[in-house]
């Protein structure tokens, strides 16, 4: 401690940078950025599943915003992962890159390179590896894009900005860049196992046009099976259902009509949504639970038994109040704040029945699949890829090959 207050400013940012880019620092900031991932792969990620991260805001509503501002939902964007980012990636660029000049010029020096040079090559190749795959992933932060959208099959998708439901960009990337393509969702057919109620297949039927203006040609996307245009690829996320209801006020005017994407509760399908008719007087609220295959149980109620809709029924209560949408605070569309609202209804409906609450009337008249596509280009993937098998290449010459043994 004492030697640190002799230096002066000159001094102390040289014993600053040694420490930063000493191999000791590089494994420690690399355990780091391990444990730091840690959250991303428990807690679901808003840019790759902002599904499940709705559904987390429902179950845990006192402990999910708390979460949110420690950005455990944006781990991989965060202001404190990526700090260990770039004090990992100088360290290695500034430990690794002297040592691998020193060696190839200590190889040129000698006519023919030793197993011990051979070994050493493979550390250094293993080490090189990470600052390729570090860079690929800067790559793909820095220029790619992600974006994720919930469409009812019959409706159609143009890939721009306003039609996604989650999009985000690269700091040098914009809607500019976004692939020119449509696509409507002509079928969607989802197959289960009849007695664990495991998804078996999962099919989706597109009619793409690539540019805009072009011909639609037909095309299908599997879970494991993505369109590719060029750089972009589009997947298949998640399938769920949509009611398709008809609301209507005290005089017989229709005050909603449409479906209403549900979220996916379990693995059988047991769906939870909202509809809210800020414009009624006074406003409305409708908080619903979609059940496939209704089923009633004395712990949790109403549940589907299975995913396939083989006796759908809506169950749902009617608010009526302030929706609180003027508030300034943002709301999901998902949830409804019930805070300001009273309850003024409650049943459960089939396929063409109707329900008369003291404002208007509900009337459930059927359903409609969707699914959630993912649009994704990642500019930095193919040299994210090429340094992982470097660095299995280098791990490998490292491990089979001798140490170089001391010259007398």
């Amino acid at each position: 401690m004492s030697e640190i207050n002799t230096l002066n400013s000159r001094e102390f940012l040289r014993f600053l940078w040694r420490k930063l880019t000493s191999m000791r620092t590089a494994i420690y900031l690399l355990i780091i950025l391990g444990f730091a991932a840690i959250p991303g792969s428990i807690f679901p990620q808003r840019t790759q599943e902002p599904l499940k991260v709705e559904q987390y805001f429902s179950k845990h509503k006192s402990l999910a915003p708390f979460l949110d501002k420690i950005y455990i939902f944006n781990v991989y964007s965060s202001p404190w992962f990526s700090a260990i980012y770039i004090l990992l990636f100088i360290s290695l660029i500034g430990c690794v890159l002297p040592r691998t000049i020193k060696h190839v010029r200590s190889i040129l020096n000698r006519k023919a390179p030793t197993k011990g040079y051979l070994y050493e090559t493979g550390n250094l190749a293993f080490h090189l590896s990470l600052i390729f795959i570090l860079i690929g992933i800067a790559l793909g932060s820095l220029y790619g894009m992600k974006g994720q959208a919930i469409i009812n099959v019959g409706d159609r998708f143009v890939n721009t900005a306003t039609s996604y439901d989650t999009l985000g960009f690269g700091k040098f990337s914009s809607e500019k860049s976004l692939a020119p393509f449509a696509l409507t969702v002509t079928d969607f057919h989802a197959k289960y196992d009849p007695k664990t109620n495991a998804p078996e297949d999962y099919k989706l039927d597109v009619d793409i046009s690539y540019p805009i203006e072009s011909k639609a040609v037909h095309k299908v996307i599997k879970v494991n099976s993505p369109l590719t245009y060029g750089s972009t690829k589009i997947y298949l996320q998640a399938n769920g259902y949509s009611p398709m209801v008809s609301i209507k006020d005290k005089t017989g005017k229709t005050e909603f009509e449409g479906a209403v994407p549900f979220l996916p509760q379990d693995g059988n399908l047991t769906s939870s949504g909202a509809i809210k008719l800020p414009d009624a007087n006074p406003q409305i609220g409708i908080i619903g639970t979609f059940t496939p295959t209704y089923s009633m149980t004395n712990s949790k109620g109403a549940i589907s038994a299975f995913p396939e809709a083989l006796d759908p029924r809506l169950v749902f209560s009617v608010w009526s109040g302030n929706l609180g949408l003027d508030s300034g605070i943002p709301q999901s569309v998902y949830r409804v704040d019930t805070s300001k609202m009273t309850r003024i209804g409650l049943k459960s409906l089939k396929v063409g029945e109707s329900y008369n609450f003291n404002e208007g009337s509900i009337t459930f008249v059927g359903w409609k699949p969707w699914v959630n596509i993912e649009v994704g280009r990642d500019p930095g993937k193919l040299i994210a890829l090429f340094g992982a098998l470097f660095a299995v290449m280098g791990l490998l010459a490292s491990l089979f090959i001798g140490h170089r043994k001391e010259e007398v």
